[in-house]
């Protein structure tokens, strides 16, 4: 069996998969680029490290502020699209938990959404720890849990009661474990930054039909996709039937309109010691 490592990366070298998570998921996922470059403080003057970064939106809107940006993907087809959607940024293949770049390297590090699907997310804070100068910024994003994040939990829900969430999928960390503020705090202290905060974004995902959230999972996603693929046929045209439900009540007027918020934990690392001390 595929480690939990190769089963993600193997996924988003999938053209059709990377091209539905961007059409279906992007308009949501750009909603915290905002939020969390206003948190960290983004200038003209820094260097910003993006790592998983993705269609590269983030590492693009930190180099619309004047920053130095550079955008990191384990998937080689991530990175294609992020240069041909972003010519003038920079993007280069890189793993978040062995980061390609020597110590006190950048002034924040960000990570939209990624932490979810690293094999090891405590070694990419380690990694981000040390390629920031002192004083550097990181922040990260995931996903609310389901009990806020109402996609998923429609889709969730519908496979616990038609189908199983035991598909034989190889072991990976919990996919909303950061959503846990404590969970957050505790890792990013042990990797030894300070002053760790964690707020929500509220997001909002909207779509024209009721089954487009059923669609852009299946089509669009990696894990989830993955466990409703393994489900027999007529199991997953009830699962589809349910979470088609479930988003129906959240129509207004001509589109639905699902929260999805994401949370986001930002963090520093501490001042470098004056000359004589430490």
């Amino acid at each position: 069996m595929a480690t939990f490592r190769e089963f993600e990366q193997d996924s988003w070298e999938d053209a059709e998969v990377c091209a539905a998570y961007g059409d279906r998921f992007g308009r949501v996922v750009a909603q915290a680029i905002g939020p969390v470059l206003d948190a960290v403080n983004v200038g003209p003057r820094d260097d910003v490290l993006d790592v998983a970064t993705g269609s590269g939106a983030f590492a693009a809107a930190a180099a619309g502020l004047g920053a130095t940006a550079v955008g990191i993907d384990f998937s080689g087809e991530q990175l294609r699209r992020a240069r041909a959607a972003h010519p003038a940024a920079s993007f280069e293949p890189g793993d978040a938990t062995a980061l390609p770049f020597g110590p006190a390297r950048f002034d924040v590090v960000v990570c939209n959404l990624g932490v979810p699907h690293f094999a090891e997310p405590e070694a990419f804070f380690r990694e981000a720890f040390r390629v920031l100068r002192p004083s550097g910024r990181v922040a990260f994003t995931v996903w609310a849990e389901p009990a806020r994040t109402r996609g998923f939990a429609a889709i969730y829900g519908a496979i616990q009661r038609h189908g199983s969430l035991d598909v034989g999928l190889p072991p990976g960390p919990n996919f909303f474990l950061y959503a846990d503020e404590d969970q957050s705090r505790t890792s990013l202290t042990a990797a030894g930054f300070v002053a760790v905060a964690v707020t929500t974004i509220a997001q909002t995902w909207t779509v024209r039909d009721a089954d487009d959230v059923f669609t852009a999972i299946l089509n669009g996603t990696v894990r989830a996709a993955a466990v409703l693929k393994r489900q027999p046929p007529d199991v997953l045209a009830r699962i589809r039937q349910a979470v088609r439900a479930e988003i129906e009540t959240y129509v207004d007027g001509e589109r639905y309109r699902i929260p999805m918020p994401a949370v986001l934990t930002t963090a520093t690392k501490p001042p470098a010691c004056p000359a004589g001390e430490g």
